[in-house]
């Protein structure tokens, strides 16, 4: 992934996941929580102690050691429902479990707060948050909600968001006729093409990847570029066919081309229906994206 694309996903994280600033530690100290209200208290019976067997998916975390690893693994067994909501979350336990320091566990603990899955408040302790405080935007919460119980969830509310943002962001880019930006487009897609020929998926999702991300940071929309990130993370956790995007195929590398020449020409409307047209599920999937719900 290029340097642009990793810097926009970046910049679309909710909060930063490094340590915590001084003097900030002490919000979570040990023993915080009185023995009273640790009836509740969750089991860690079946839990994975060595940090270093978890890291099958780490998007926010990647290369930061054991407290990414930690935050990696308490923020999956809280969206997995592992820990449910207004459950206490002792440090002191915690770090006996996965024999981490205090400090591993604070700033684990501080990241997760950050996220909105956890709160921290004298006399009361650390607890789990239910699923409406959660910054369900947040790149690492939409991934392991796609690798959780939640994942069709996530799959349907990821394709619902992106067939309100990208068509819009397209018909929006179209108006601003960037030389550098039209070619850089249409430099993805001749990677996705080559790369479809080889059969290297791979690099196929990383240039579909910067191509979206891209499209939306030209459409000169400063608040749907803050969105650009989530896009990237839909792509990378879709998990299955919702979208023409999921998979390399001469269908979906045509309408990606479509979309280039009708920027190039200034065409809103033609870009707007060649998104639509992408992001419009496979024909074999019986679904149709953005699927209508009950309520």
């Amino acid at each position: 992934m290029s340097t642009l694309a990793h810097t926009m996903m970046t910049a679309a994280r909710s909060a930063d996941s490094g340590l915590a600033n001084p003097g900030e530690l002490d919000r979570y100290p040990y023993a915080e929580t009185p023995a009273v209200d640790r009836v509740g208290a969750p089991s860690w019976e079946g839990v994975e102690p060595e940090l270093g067997r978890v890291g099958r998916r780490t998007a926010g975390n990647r290369g930061r050691g054991l407290h990414g690893q930690l935050v990696q693994q308490l923020g999956q067994m809280i969206v997995s429902g592992d820990l449910g909501a207004d459950r206490p979350l002792v440090p002191e336990e915690i770090g006996q479990r996965f024999e981490v320091s205090r400090t591993v566990v604070r700033e684990s603990l501080r990241v997760l707060e950050a996220k909105g899955l956890v709160s921290a408040r004298p006399n009361v302790g650390t607890r789990v948050r239910p699923v409406s405080d959660w910054n369900l935007l947040d790149p690492d919460i939409i991934e392991w909600r796609a690798f959780g119980p939640q994942r069709d969830d996530q799959r349907r509310e990821l394709s619902e968001l992106r067939w309100t943002i990208e068509p819009l962001a397209a018909r929006l880019a179209a108006g601003h006729g960037r030389e550098d930006v039209q070619q850089r487009l249409s430099d993805m897609v001749g990677i996705m093409g080559h790369a479809m020929g080889q059969g290297d998926a791979l690099t196929f999702s990383r240039a579909d990847a910067e191509f979206h991300a891209l499209l939306i940071q030209v459409a000169g929309n400063r608040m749907l570029d803050h969105l650009s990130g989530i896009v990237s993370a839909a792509l990378h956790v879709s998990g299955g066919p919702v979208t023409g995007c999921d998979r390399p195929n001469d269908v979906s590398l045509a309408q990606h081309g479509r979309i280039v020449d009708a920027l190039a020409t200034g065409d809103g409307a033609a870009a707007e229906a060649a998104m639509r047209q992408l992001l419009t599920v496979h024909p074999e999937v019986e679904r149709v994206v953005p699927a209508p719900r009950e309520h």
